[in-house]
């Protein structure tokens, strides 16, 4: 058996992660980072950044029986992440805080941790899988058994030689066995909510820029694809790809935001059939599961968390860059986004949408 650190987030999946290794004979190290807990503490539910959470994480390492240690990371996590989201934003993209998290807190910093405390892996609460390969032995990212929480498209920036070392407890198991699991060993987190996607945005997360960035945004205007002026926007931060409400037009069939133009601060405004791209740019890919291709390889391309993936070629390029052509043009291709390719369950890497060609 291993000795393997477990981050405990708080929340019920970390929670009954800790107990299926310990279960299983490892010995097991709680680890909870201490990120971001808002404004005096606050206290928020469904967020793995409360002050909740952390008196949920120790309650459960008490309970299960297993050390428990905070990592204070809340100035690293301000400076890859929030500002990170903040500087996005007001660069006209759409950011994805939950990917960043995952790739620069949870995997750079805990390993190095791991590293410290002599642990041979680092498990998490994440639903995925690591598969290894019969046919060359490389262990490769896949998709767990629950796919309705299958959360293997936040962990594509995981470096390869990383992966090994990574543990994902809850792979065989579905959500509800996870509840009842955490039920019968009386953990305080069996019936709490799950965690929302942005933790430190409690609510708007317009109101969140407001209040966070040091600058105004400055107003600009609305165009036509065509360049005619249409009206006033408050700001490149508070709009993305394929918004339709809130631009404060109307016409006879609605206006979507179909490009963001920072140079010149305009936002062009154009109709639902303008929302489609039958091909993106993507940078700084990260093969996870396979060698980077060398030839066009066929995909299954997910282009944010809830996208049930475009059947797509993706054109390797030089400087980890590929070019992605879709089967059929794709709606509300956003920039700032990840893209991720998947071969059945096997996540194979994924990088940053930038503008479409």
């Amino acid at each position: 058996m291993a000795r393997v650190a477990m981050a405990m987030s708080g929340g019920v999946d970390s929670s009954v992660a800790a107990a299926l290794l310990k279960e299983q004979g490892h010995e097991v190290i709680g680890l909870h980072m201490k990120l971001y807990h808002g404004p005096e503490n606050e206290s928020r539910q469904k967020s793995c950044c409360s002050l909740d959470e952390a008196i949920d994480a120790r309650s459960a390492c008490h309970r299960l029986d297993i050390p428990f240690y905070v990592l204070d990371y809340q100035k690293e996590f301000r400076e890859t992440v929030i500002d990170y989201f903040i500087n996005e934003y007001s660069n006209g993209q759409t950011p994805n805080p939950c990917v960043m998290c995952n790739k620069k807190i949870k995997s750079d910093l805990l390993l190095k941790k791991v590293d410290e405390l002599d642990c041979e892996f680092l498990a998490t609460g994440h639903y995925a899988r690591v598969y290894n390969n019969p046919e060359n032995g490389r262990p490769q990212l896949a998709r767990p058994q629950d796919l309705r929480k299958d959360q293997t498209y936040f962990l594509h920036g995981i470096p390869a030689d990383e992966l090994p070392r990574l543990m994902f407890p809850l792979a065989e198991i579905i959500k509800p066995e996870v509840r009842k699991i955490a039920g019968k060993l009386n953990l305080s987190a069996a019936k709490k909510p799950d965690s929302q996607e942005i933790c430190f945005v409690p609510k708007d997360y317009r109101t969140f820029l407001k209040q966070e960035m040091k600058t105004a945004p400055v107003p600009g205007e609305f165009i036509s694809l065509s360049g005619d002026v249409l009206g006033e926007h408050a700001g490149l931060p508070f709009y993305t790809i394929g918004q339709r409400r809130g631009l404060g037009l109307s016409d006879t069939t609605p206006y979507y935001v179909v490009k963001i133009d920072k140079d010149k601060n305009r936002i062009v405004l154009g109709k639902e059939d303008d929302l489609y791209s039958p091909a993106i740019q993507v940078s700084g890919v990260n093969w996870v599961s396979i060698q980077a291709p060398e030839k066009p390889i066929r995909v299954s391309a997910k282009l944010r968390y809830a996208h049930h993936g475009a059947a797509a070629t993706v054109f390797p390029e030089p400087g980890n860059q590929v070019r992605v052509e879709f089967d059929s043009p794709e709606r509300s291709v956003t920039p700032g986004q990840a893209a991720v390719f998947y071969q059945d369950d096997i996540l194979l890497g994924g990088g940053r949408i930038e503008n479409s060609p």
